[in-house]
């Protein structure tokens, strides 16, 4: 039998939220160990994680490219002619993982041997609640009572991660592929069907209609990017339509069939099926919490119906020594909430009085053009009970977003009627990724309408329209 070795403070999984509760972890003193299997093995993607190797980072790069190229072939607008532009995808798909992807995950690497972090390359399979085993390949393994590094621990805090979903009949082989081939794909296609029209989705929808393809998007609902307001999803789907991008919605996909050259998409509407032949179908439907692929049911851990672990507000589950953060609790998948609940597992470890008790956590998609939105919505609020107002400054009334010819979207504040405070916020336009961060700011600060409307913003600049949103609400507008 193996020896086990005890460690300190152990966190399973290299992505967002490990790597990160990893650092602070160090930072407050505990010596660390991080258990993540390298990119070679099937559902593992290394350090850094989805978002990292094969999700937020490389989609932002691919995104880029398509803007560029985009540019290049049409800058009638400014008075320059059109070009000839053409695109070596090989070129930019090197680019994307030499230049973007391998520099980001170096750093990590780097980041984390700097904090003296011990990494375990290797799969963890949990035997108990007091005990795991590293394994070379994973649970295949799991029956072999002699295999693999034995390890107990003080803390153990779980960061697995997500994956996508699979839907019957759309199994990811060949010309069906998930969010992760359609960033790894060889060429632009010329024609490619999207199956779901969530921020996966819209998001690569709108970069590869860009680098050049025919791009339909099959959603099962009444419209794409479900989880923004509709006057916010109008804004986009107008542009996604400019592209030449077709948006089937109230649409079933039924199933696919393929050859070496294409795969024909069938999908039902209102009854009647049709058909779409493609070079490629992406299916991006949602992801899943990776709580059933490392024996997690070895253990007391419990579980809501989603599959999620059930936590309190420092991330500890219902086992004294086992915390979890991520995508495997509940709330949004996204990366930097995990970065939030991985930094506040590790100081409660540490004793610390942090909580994960933020008022909204902002949401973006990297849509054309972007979305954002932090905290609650005028029905969100109303639905609670909290009597509030709206206020709207839109881009069009903004000499910056005019001046880069993107003067379509709004910002938009929702605020008490009674103090005006902010208790919500949204962004459709130009840069609203970068917007979103004072928004995020103004929203879990509780800030007033006046606060907002009485801090300068620099002219001419894309987040004069927060300001503006703010005059409004005020009731004294300036540029509309």
């Amino acid at each position: 039998m193996a020896d086990v070795e005890q460690k300190d403070t152990v966190i399973v999984g290299g992505g967002p939220g490990g790597y990160v509760a990893a650092i602070r972890a160090s930072e407050l003193g505990q010596k660390v160990t991080l258990i993540e299997k390298g990119t070679g093995e099937p559902n593992h993607t290394g350090l850094g994680g989805v978002c990292l190797n094969v999700g937020c980072v490389p989609s932002k790069a691919l995104i880029a490219a398509g803007h560029r190229l985009r540019e290049a072939r049409d800058a009638s607008t400014y008075g320059i002619s059109k070009t000839d532009a053409t695109i070596d995808f090989k070129k930019t798909q090197d680019w994307k993982q030499h230049k973007v992807v391998d520099r980001m995950t170096r750093g990590v690497k780097m980041l984390l041997k700097k904090h003296k972090v011990e990494i375990i390359d290797g799969v963890a399979v949990m035997d108990n609640d007091h005990q795991l085993r590293v394994l070379k390949s994973g649970p295949k393994q799991f029956m072999d009572n002699d295999g693999g590094k034995k390890i107990t621990w003080k803390n153990l805090i779980l960061a697995t991660g997500s994956r996508p979903v699979e839907i019957p009949n759309f199994k990811f082989e060949g010309r069906v592929i998930d969010s992760t081939g359609g960033l790894g794909l060889k060429e632009v296609p010329k024609k490619l069907v999207v199956i779901g029209g969530g921020y996966i989705g819209a998001e690569l929808a709108g970069a590869y209609a860009d680098l050049g393809s025919h791009v339909t998007i099959i959603e099962g609902t009444d419209s794409i990017l479900g989880g923004f307001d509709k006057d916010m999803v109008k804004v986009v789907v107008k542009n996604l339509k400019k592209k030449g991008i077709d948006i089937i919605t109230k649409a079933m996909a039924k199933n696919s069939t393929q050859d070496d050259s294409s795969v024909t998409v069938t999908y039902e509407v209102d009854g009647k099926e049709n058909s779409i032949k493609a070079d490629y179908c992406m299916v991006s439907v949602g992801r899943k919490p990776n709580t059933d692929n490392f024996a997690l049911d070895m253990t007391s851990v419990k579980l809501n119906d989603h599959h999620q672990v059930i936590v309190d507000k420092q991330g500890r589950t219902n086992v004294p020594g086992i915390w979890a953060i991520g995508d495997i609790v509940p709330g949004p998948a996204l990366a930097h909430k995990a970065f939030f609940e991985g930094k506040t597992a590790a100081g409660a470890i540490a004793g610390k009085n942090t909580a994960n008790d933020w008022v909204g956590v902002p949401a973006v998609c990297f849509a054309d053009p972007e979305l954002a939105q932090v905290g609650m919505t005028a029905d969100e609020a109303k639905e609670k009970g909290i009597e509030v107002a709206t206020a709207k400054f839109p881009f069009v009334g903004n000499a910056r977003a005019v001046s880069l010819d993107q003067p379509d979207g709004f910002v938009r504040f929702t605020y008490t009627k009674d103090k005006k405070n902010v208790v919500g916020a949204e962004v459709v336009g130009p840069e609203a990724s970068t917007l979103a961060g004072e928004l995020s700011l103004i929203v879990n600060c509780g800030m007033n309408v006046e606060d907002v409307s009485l801090t300068i913003h620099p002219h001419p600049t894309l987040n004069e329209p927060i300001q503006e949103a703010a005059d409004v609400a005020m009731g004294f507008p300036t540029h509309i």
